[in-house]
């Protein structure tokens, strides 16, 4: 029998009254019972991060989740915090900074502008993809394998255009894969968006 991939979701968000996706799915993955969730703002409202306990949760799970809203193409600032002090080296990267070497991981992300904007022709000028490179570039620098993100794309209209539910749905489908063994780890590596991997069971698009 495999073992389940203990999975850590690192949920920031700064603004979480006015949140209408990733709140929801903090709270899903803070109701799964194999699944370890943290709000970052609400443990470090003053931006003092406990490092080597970060550093202990990295090292305690297989599957690191960055769950946020994409703020000016990049992650809100607590994130980027957690970043520079968490990632160090000799713990992360570097000739003896192994930690992390062989984990999954990827970014659950919300996106304003509809998933148009986000083209080479686009509004934006580049994919959503091209966009996150810069934590793709951190997944290789410390030997975790990078999937594909997590997109719900206009997310500023998601609720009232009753997509949230099914976004809620595909983020349900992709925690069960991946707790389960399930995921097509080589697609989920390839393709542009996690979420076209989770269409839920008896559903088609």
């Amino acid at each position: 029998m495999e073992t389940k991939p203990k999975i850590l979701v690192l949920f920031a968000h700064p603004a979480q009254s006015r949140s209408e996706v990733n709140l929801p799915l903090y709270h899903i993955a803070l109701d799964h019972k194999a699944v370890t969730a943290v709000d970052l703002y609400a443990e470090y409202p003053d931006f003092n991060i406990n490092i080597e306990r970060e550093q202990q949760r990295l090292c305690d799970h297989d599957v690191i989740i960055f769950l946020y809203p994409l703020f000016w193409y990049s992650t809100p600032a607590l994130l980027k915090e957690w970043q520079d002090l968490v990632l160090e080296y000799g713990f992360a990267y570097g000739h003896e900074g192994k930690a992390l070497a062989g984990k999954y991981f990827f970014c659950a992300v919300s996106a304003g502008g509809e998933e148009k904007a986000y083209q080479t022709d686009g509004f934006n000028h580049f994919t959503i993809r091209q966009l996150l490179q810069p934590l793709e570039q951190m997944a290789s620098i410390t030997n975790m394998t990078y999937l594909a993100p997590f997109t719900l794309f206009g997310s500023r209209t998601a609720r009232e255009q009753h997509r949230v539910t099914q976004h809620k749905a595909k983020w349900h489908t992709l925690l069960d894969k991946l707790l389960n063994n399930k995921l097509d780890i080589q697609r989920a590596q390839q393709i542009e968006n996690l979420a076209d991997l989770c269409q839920p069971e008896g559903k088609t698009e």
